[in-house]
């Protein structure tokens, strides 16, 4: 049996090649979605594990303080101009979750349960917990999820370095000087302290979200200038993509040829509907393109709110956004599936036999 430490180590240090690579190539988003792909690849060589939880969180406290570094008081005065924009989003996440639904169903021969669990945009782990409690199809609702996953981290980043004009990843705390090791350490225990708060009121990716806010305050209110060292940064997004690789690189070989078909298509819908919002929000609202894309962006919290920060684009606007719509998810999902699963329906007619 493999030493756990020394295979997620390896599985890291895999990660970071895969980063490596993306960055010598001038991939946008490079130490993340390299690592998200070196880590897949990992995984299909039959090496991958599951990391840690205690490392996991230091990733996110890490990014999260990274992301907190970058908000500024003119990026604060910016929240003004949200309300239409989250309004938007409120009419695309049900727009993408029927539109794909509906392809699934109509196309492929799914039942609703599965296929609108499918098509939800994000939330995963709330997905598969009413997946799971309806006896719904847990595997292939999960390749579908997935999928859509790898393929944002993998190939938004290029379509918006391409539709923004921009050159490559920014690179973190650039221009900025690094903090002193003891405002980094200030900045790491806000983080911490806030996100631990956060966890309590069960707030949506409390650490990274928490570790934001506490980070944001302290440089808003300038009690910590500065950057946080670039090699920290960068080990923190490395980690963060392994985290989301590792969720795509453990399913199932044979489900995921299958499934293809229907989780490219049910992708391109549903990408299709929230590419259709996100213009109409930079018509409509005074914010770029870039920003518009990665916030109505059908992909998990964390994973999008460190994609606008290593892309170079406002991370506090994608961030409010993509809690919005976790939290609204986790609203809506109960009242969406009120009556009995199937496994509930099933348990129910054998006992009226008896």
């Amino acid at each position: 049996m493999k030493n756990p430490f020394v295979a997620q180590t390896l599985q890291i240090a895999a990660a970071a090649c895969g980063g490596l690579v993306f960055h010598l190539l001038g991939i946008p988003a490079a130490w993340l979605s390299g690592a998200v792909i070196g880590t897949v690849v990992w995984g299909a060589l039959g090496y991958g594990v599951r990391l840690s939880r205690p490392i996991v969180e230091a990733a996110m406290v890490i990014s999260g303080v990274v992301m907190g570094a970058s908000i500024t008081p003119q990026a604060m005065a910016a929240i003004g101009s949200y309300p239409l924009s989250i309004l938007l989003l409120c009419i695309a996440v049900p727009a993408i979750t029927a539109a794909s639904a509906l392809f699934l169903m109509k196309v492929y021969g799914w039942n609703r349960d599965d296929a609108v669990l499918a098509s939800v945009p994000g939330a995963l782990t709330a997905v598969l917990a009413v997946a799971v409690s309806r006896d719904a199809g847990v595997a292939r609702i999960a390749v579908v999820q997935s999928f859509r996953l790898l393929v944002l981290i993998a190939v938004l980043p290029f379509v918006v370095s391409l539709t923004t004009g921009g050159g490559g990843e920014r690179l973190v705390g650039q221009g900025i000087p690094v903090a002193t090791p003891a405002a980094f350490a200030a900045m790491v225990a806000a983080g911490l302290a806030v996100g631990l708060a956060f966890e309590r009121l069960r707030v949506a990716a409390p650490l990274l979200l928490g570790a934001t806010v506490g980070s944001a305050v302290l440089h808003v209110t300038d009690i910590t200038p500065g950057a946080v060292p670039p090699v920290i940064a960068t080990l923190g997004f490395v980690v963060i993509g392994v985290f989301i690789g590792e969720r795509f690189s453990t399913l199932d070989r044979t489900a995921l040829r299958s499934l293809a078909p229907a989780a490219i298509g049910s992708f391109a819908v549903g990408m299709a509907i929230a590419i259709a919002f996100a213009l109409l929000a930079v018509l409509l609202v005074d914010i770029g393109l870039g920003e518009a894309m990665v916030a109505f962006a059908p992909g998990g919290v964390e994973a999008m709110i460190i994609l606008a920060l290593v892309l170079g684009i406002d991370p506090l606007y994608v961030g409010v956004h993509h809690v919005v719509r976790f939290l609204g998810i986790g609203l809506a999902l109960p009242f969406l599936f009120r009556g009995p699963g199937k496994r509930a329906s099933t348990e129910a007619s054998r006992k009226g036999k008896h």
